[in-house]
């Protein structure tokens, strides 16, 4: 259970667990600077990630499935994704 993050996230968890039955599978999508994407990756070992560069290089835009258990897993990975520099969270 998701402790540390109150009620900043009870709105996205009730949206979560009105459009999803548990568990079920999820698709994240961020975009990071070059550099970043291993430190996405890793936030999904074992699931295939898939990369797209922008036109000019300079970003990666990541996409990954995954079957989570609860909404909580899901802000689970938010949290620990928002502490990579230069995401965001589509």
């Amino acid at each position: 259970m998701i402790e540390e993050s109150g009620n900043r996230y009870d709105s996205f968890r009730e949206k979560l667990d009105q459009q999803y039955d548990w568990p079920s599978l999820y698709t994240f999508k961020f975009i990071v600077p070059q550099g970043s994407e291993m430190q996405v990756k890793e936030l999904f070992p074992g699931t295939e990630v898939t990369e797209k560069k922008s036109r000019k290089g300079n970003y990666i835009s990541l996409t990954a499935r995954l079957m989570a258990e609860s909404s909580d897993a899901i802000i689970e990975v938010y949290l620990k994704a928002h502490h990579i520099k230069g995401l965001i969270a589509l």
